[in-house]
Order: C-alpha cells, then sequence, then structure tokens
C-alpha cells in the first residue's frame, strides 16, 4: 500500500469522523431544545432591514459539499490532523452552546414563488432544525473551509467569493440571526488559536498571532451591536476598536512591519490617531511590564535594551559616546533623542512574530560592519520595546558572528549576562536557519 493510498484512507476517517460526530450531536441537540415548550430568539433591530433573498440558498446549500471536499484538499498529515481538530472542536463547543443556550429562528419566510428553489427549501423545512441556532455551523465551518482553500494557487477569489455568499446566505435565507453568525464567527477564531498550523514553524507565526487579533476583532464588532442596541450609541468606538484589530491582524499576515512607524521612527498623526487604543496598550506595557530599563552589554561596545526613556538613556549615556541605534520596534515610536541621531536605524520587526529571513541576515551584517568599524568608545545600542525577544535574536546573531561561536555557546553567554532574554523554541529554530 502506497503512501497515496494511506493518505486517502485517512481523509476518508476523517471525513467519516467528523460526519458521525456532526450526524449524533446536531440531532442530539435539535431534540433536547425541541422538548422545551418555549424556546427563546435573540435577534437585534438591524435585523428588520435584512432583505429575504431566495437565490441565496444556492451558496447556502453548498456548505455540505465543502464539508466533504475540504479533507480531500489538504496536502499533508499535519493538515489533515488540525483539519479534524478544528472540525470536531466546533461540533461539540456548539452542541455545548445549543443545549446550554436553546435559540430558534423567529422570522417567517416567504412563500417561494419560483419552482427549481422551492426544492431546496422543502428539504431544509423537512431535514434542518429550526433550532440550533447559535453559533452558526454555517459561518464557523466557513471560517474553516477558507483556512484549507486558501492555500490554492489558482482560483482563491472566486473561492473567498463563494464562501462570503455562503456567510450572507444564512440571514438572507432567513435561516439565522446576527448573533448567530457573530458568535460562529468569534468560535472558528477560537478554535484557530486553540489549533494553529505549524505552531513552531517560525514562517508561519505571522498567521498565529494575526489570528489573536482577528477574534478580538470579532468580539469588539459583536460588543458593539450589543452595546448600540442596548446600552448607548456610543457602540461605534467598539466598532472602531474592532476595525483596528482586523487591519493589524491583516498587517501581520503580509508582515507589513512599518504599518506604523516610517523610516524615521516616527509615527504620522493620522495613524496614531486610528491606532491609538493599540499604542495605549503597549505603552501602558512599556511602562509598567518592561525589565531591562538599563541596557545590557552583550560583548564590548553591543548592547540590547528595551525602548529607552530620557532618563534611561542619560542613566546609558553619562559618557556622552556616540550612539549607533538600530530601532527593532514596530509599535511605539522613537523617543527624540534618539530619533535625530544621526547613526538611527530603524529596522521593525512585529512583536512576537515572524522574522524574515533576508531582512534578519542583511541585519546582522550591517551591525556587524557597523562593530567593527566603530571608535573604541562607540555604543551600538540594539532595542525594541520590551527587549526581550527581538533585540535579543539580532544581538545574538551579531555575537555569533562576531565572535564566531555556535549558536548554542552564545546562547549560554547570553543567559548569563542577560536575565531577561527569552528565546522561544521557533526563535532557536529560526536562527539556526540563518545565514551569516
Amino acid at each position: 500500500m502506497d503512501e497515496k493510498q494511506i493518505n486517502i484512507k485517512q481523509k476518508i476517517f476523517g471525513l467519516i469522523l467528523c460526519s458521525i460526530v456532526f450526524a449524533i450531536v446536531y440531532n442530539f441537540t435539535a431534540w433536547y431544545a425541541a422538548s422545551f415548550e418555549n424556546v427563546p430568539s435573540f435577534v437585534f433591530e438591524i435585523e428588520k432591514n435584512i432583505p429575504f433573498i431566495a437565490s441565496s440558498i444556492i451558496p447556502y446549500m453548498t456548505s455540505g459539499i465543502f464539508f466533504c471536499a475540504v479533507f480531500f484538499v489538504v496536502q499533508t498529515k499535519e493538515q489533515l490532523i488540525v483539519l479534524t481538530k478544528r472540525m470536531l472542536f466546533i461540533i461539540l463547543i456548539s452542541g455545548i452552546c445549543f443545549m446550554l443556550f436553546p435559540l430558534k429562528f423567529s422570522i417567517a419566510k416567504p412563500e417561494i414563488n419560483n419552482s427549481i428553489l422551492e426544492i431546496p427549501f422543502l428539504f431544509l423545512q423537512k431535514m434542518d432544525s429550526p433550532f440550533n441556532q447559535s453559533p452558526s455551523l454555517h459561518i464557523a465551518f466557513a471560517f474553516v473551509f477558507w483556512s484549507v482553500f486558501r492555500n490554492f494557487k489558482s482560483g482563491r477569489r472566486y473561492i473567498i467569493i463563494w464562501l462570503i455568499l455562503l456567510g450572507i446566505s444564512t440571514l438572507t435565507t432567513y435561516q439565522h440571526h446576527l448573533i448567530d453568525v457573530f458568535s460562529g464567527a468569534i468560535l472558528a477564531q477560537l478554535t484557530f488559536v486553540i489549533f494553529p498550523f505549524r505552531k513552531n514553524d517560525f514562517q508561519f507565526r505571522n498567521f498565529i498571532v494575526a489570528n489573536f487579533y482577528f477574534l478580538f476583532a470579532w468580539i469588539f464588532a459583536f460588543l458593539a451591536l450589543i452595546i448600540q442596541q442596548f446600552v448607548t450609541d456610543f457602540g461605534f468606538i467598539f466598532l472602531w476598536i474592532s476595525l483596528m484589530n482586523f487591519v493589524i491582524g491583516f498587517h501581520y499576515q503580509k508582515n507589513q512591519t512599518r504599518f506604523l512607524k516610517d523610516k524615521f521612527g516616527t509615527i504620522p498623526l493620522l495613524k496614531k490617531l486610528f491606532y491609538l487604543p493599540y499604542l495605549i496598550v503597549y505603552w501602558f506595557f512599556w511602562k509598567f511590564f518592561r525589565k531591562n530599563k538599563i541596557p545590557v552589554e552583550l560583548i564590548s561596545g553591543l548592547y540590547v535594551s528595551s525602548r529607552l526613556n530620557q532618563s534611561d538613556l542619560n542613566e546609558f549615556n553619562k559618557d556622552e559616546c556616540n550612539i549607533i541605534v538600530y530601532d527593532l520596534s514596530a509599535e511605539l515610536e522613537e523617543i527624540k533623542e534618539l530619533k535625530v541621531n544621526k547613526k538611527y536605524h530603524s529596522v521593525p520587526f512585529l512583536d512576537i512574530g515572524t522574522f524574515d529571513l533576508i531582512t534578519t541576515q542583511n541585519l546582522v551584517n550591517q551591525i556587524f560592519i557597523e562593530y567593527k568599524q566603530r571608535k573604541s568608545n562607540d555604543k551600538i545600542l540594539i532595542h525594541c520595546t520590551m527587549g526581550f525577544t527581538r533585540s535579543s535574536v539580532i544581538g545574538i546573531l551579531v555575537m555569533k558572528k562576531v565572535l564566531s561561536l555556535t549558536l548554542e555557546e552564545v546562547l549560554i553567554i547570553v543567559k548569563s549576562r542577560n536575565k531577561y532574554v527569552v528565546i522561544h523554541s521557533y526563535l532557536f529554530n529560526f536562527m539556526k536557519k540563518v545565514n551569516i
């Protein structure tokens, strides 16, 4: 039996397993909800404006096709395992929600005048349940489908458009309320966070972090809707925070390290306003949780630290030496005294994100040359925001090149001199790939 046959059997097993669990959970929870005399509904005022579109039943019904096809699209065993875990998690958590908070759809469907479109609606009427609403399995599954189909080199645009239509159809076929859509999206993003793909591969680190931002984005969007209807008209503030998180997640996916700061270490005013909550959070953590406020000297003249404030800088540069600054922070603006430095370099990396291999190699070589050419009293300062990881990684690699030691030997020395260094396994694997 060759590898291809084994893979097909594994895919079929994954599909059958998820199908059986789905059938058991869905039908049992529907029966359970039907046993209550009164099952409530949760409807937002805005839903009164959602039109009924009979033709949207077409993308709605294709969810079952995607459910089957997605298992045969995955290419590796790891992809299949992650897909199966995500599907089972969604089914089981949804089933718990259906039992603890049973809801039913409450808007009557108009009559279907099209004889062809009437067939799938009749099928839904016979086979589907008016319960099992929140979270929407259609929505949660659509997110998982896209996490697999997005790897297609061609046709991705049409697939995402179709999946978006599938998501919209949950509302326009009068099958789900808005609460079902938002809870389904939140559940899907939670699933991505709990079951990440290649969590120990530095090349996929940005996608893992992006999913956290997307999760918060959906939560804040849901809160905006709830607050707008039940509390105050200022729910749009949460919508702004939601949009901001979506944008940041997108930047992480694309590894756009300069989404905030320019090459001079400055954040433009409009960006400060849009990203204000994000900047406040980072400033708070920098202000109260950073440890290495005084730069640590790894080797003579080479220092790593968190972002300095004015008093830190004064303490560091009592002897008024020339400071060559390498600012790796992508989040907080550099302090004025260092920005005006002729030897200031802004080379941002996203926090707890991916280190681009080429950028890292070029940066390490640049600092190495700067180190060799510096005057005896010059200081090279490598800093990020908190000083735990990004500055440490670059400092370690520069130190390795200067001393011509192995990575393991350098790590032992660095850890003895900088107790705040944080090097996760995926970063160690990344540093072994850096060719310097």
